[in-house]
């Protein structure tokens, strides 16, 4: 064979080569790794958030839209409730229960690309939550009988908890976000970090190990967030997670809206109010969702008063006038308004009578810690007038209003939230019946974030109606119970408790923390709810029944009770035909 033929034959081969590969690569790109990636969830909210401080959170407002953002050692199974491994993938525990090990998982990092290691969690506690400087509901959650968790570094991946008693939520309270120590230690330093991730931030600065990162935030408008590239979990075919690229919530100013936006397609998910149901669950079908009833909820709705007898150390007032403390701090007075409230009315008008009574802080949904023989208060109007008129409140002008002992009319603001609907109607029907009783009730919606303010830094405010999410384990309701807790509405941050009832449920708390038998845990949490019902400090209405309905256009729904709809946000991906 000549030279000649021998160059052909060469460049023969290596054109059939090139074209081989060139087929083969084409045939790669033509099947992507997946067919899960892409599209967003759209979702819907009544108000902005009032911060993306989670630390700093005394609000659902800040903790619903952070939540994506931040991920804790363990976590909780949605479906068995048990606790589970997340960032940390083991954990050893001492004979005396005092001491625990964690081993942290060694692919984690930060959505800014960071490593994340036991300096963070070191970080997060010590300098975060155990910080005095730093007013953190979850300080009183992790603190028993004034004494607080040693946190030390074993090393880049290992962190030791020494407990000073035993705590016995402490694995399900491991489920606390972690923060950045590379972003927020030298705010701690400076002090500035009470005034740091507000809804003036960089959302770029916001770092979190969650599977989607805040990237955008127009106020009154919208936020956006995109999935976290360097987000450690896979899926069980070792798909690297989350599937959907984008989630969005529309902030729309109240719950018509909401029902407006997903009946028009632009949103995915919307909570069902009791008078939505009968209106969307016979469009199933024809506007392509699916109506998912999970049971009760486990949150409430309460009425409460301002029973703090503090004064305002700038002017030297009272924060509640005195004549309206003596009304509010008058057991009898709480007791005439909790039977003036018509909870099987308010099933039916504002719940569709998708709802339940409720009694006492805990409520079915928490099945083992539910207490239901505790004291109630029955609907009756002449039982209510006769309390108050055994407690000195009648119509002493024959104004057709209630006066007390000393002359003064019983009249007073009742404030809830404006864009709750249901808490608005709640409140007209509360309203309603007070004012029979003769009582003159001022019926006044705030923004949200100006009521919470009211709560916990002006103090200045009368009667609220308002909720709180809640949860199976009792302890983590300590910020709300305990009489030094931040969250201890009627009279918040008490340096002693002002009555003798309030100062057994601190009691109640320790003991119950510390009690490893889950049996003479319910024993103490029992008294509690007992106690809760006697005194009245929240006047709770009803529960409603956890209703979602949901767009058909997922991949790996798995709704349930406790962990909602979107529990496995991660898991999901958005069905083709709707990308």
């Amino acid at each position: 064979m000549s030279y000649t033929d021998r160059f052909l034959r060469y460049i023969q081969t290596v054109l059939l080569i090139a074209l081989m590969t060139l087929t083969f690569q084409s045939q790669v790109s033509a099947e992507p790794p997946s067919s899960k990636y892409g599209g967003q969830l759209v979702f819907a909210i009544v108000s902005d958030p009032k911060s993306f401080n989670q630390i700093m959170a005394k609000e659902a407002s800040t903790t619903a839209v952070t939540g994506f953002l931040f991920e804790g050692l363990t976590t909780t199974n949605a479906h068995t409730t048990q606790v589970e491994p997340h960032l940390a993938e083991s954990w050893e525990v001492s004979e005396d229960g005092l001491q625990w090990t964690f081993h942290l998982r060694r692919d984690v990092r930060w959505n800014d690309g960071q490593p994340f290691t036991a300096d963070d969690v070191v970080f997060t506690f010590n300098d975060l939550i155990f910080n005095e400087n730093i007013p953190s509901s979850a300080r009183d959650i992790y603190t028993i009988d004034g004494q607080q968790f040693l946190v030390e570094k074993v090393d880049k991946f290992t962190v030791r908890f020494t407990l000073p008693i035993r705590f016995a939520p402490f694995l399900r309270g491991m489920g606390q976000a972690i923060f950045p120590r590379h972003k927020l230690k030298q705010l701690v330093d400076d002090g500035k970090f009470n005034f740091s991730w507000g809804i003036d931030a960089d959302p770029r600065e916001i770092v979190g190990t969650g599977p989607f990162k805040l990237v955008r935030y127009d106020p009154g408008q919208r936020l956006l967030y995109e999935k976290n590239e360097h987000y450690w979990k896979v899926s069980d075919d070792g798909e690297r997670l989350p599937y959907i690229d984008k989630i969005v919530y529309l902030i729309v100013g109240n719950e018509d809206v909401q029902l407006l936006k997903f009946m028009e397609g632009s949103t995915d998910s919307y909570s069902v109010r009791g008078l939505d149901y009968p209106l969307l669950k016979p469009l199933e079908k024809e506007r392509n969702f699916t109506v998912y009833d999970l049971g009760p909820d486990t949150g409430s709705q309460f009425l409460f008063f301002n029973q703090n007898t503090g004064t305002n150390p700038e002017t030297g007032q009272s924060y509640v006038p005195a004549h309206k403390l003596r009304w509010f701090t008058d057991l009898s007075f709480r007791r005439a308004v909790a039977h003036s409230i018509d909870k099987q009315r308010i099933i039916e008008i504002v719940k569709n009578r998708l709802g339940y009574p409720q009694w006492s802080p805990i409520g079915p949904a928490s099945a083992f810690f539910h207490k239901p023989d505790v004291t109630k208060y029955e609907y009756n109007l002449e039982t209510a007038r006769r309390i108050l008129a055994e407690a000195g409140y009648t119509d002493r002008n024959g104004d057709g209003y209630l006066e007390d002992s000393q002359g003064q009319k019983i009249e007073f603001n009742l404030a809830t939230n404006a864009g709750n609907i249901q808490r608005t109607d709640i409140a007209s029907i509360i309203r309603h019946d007070l004012e029979k009783l003769g009582m003159k009730v001022n019926f006044q919606t705030l923004e949200f974030n100006t009521l919470v303010t009211n709560i916990n830094s002006t103090f200045q405010w009368d009667a609220i109606i308002l909720g709180l999410t809640g949860g199976i384990e009792p302890h983590f309701g300590k910020n709300v119970w305990n009489s030094a807790g931040q969250l201890h509405m009627w009279y918040p941050r008490q340096e002693q408790p002002a009555t003798e009832w309030e100062a057994r449920i601190d009691e109640l708390f320790n003991m119950g923390v510390q009690e490893l038998n889950e049996e003479q845990r319910k024993v103490y949490y029992d008294e509690f709810q007992q106690i809760v019902s006697d005194q009245l400090p929240l006047i709770y209405t009803v529960l409603g029944a956890n209703v979602s309905a949901v767009r058909n256009k997922f991949g790996n729904l798995d709704p349930t009770n406790y962990g909602g709809v979107f529990h496995n946000i991660e898991e999901l991906y958005i069905l083709e035909e709707y990308r």
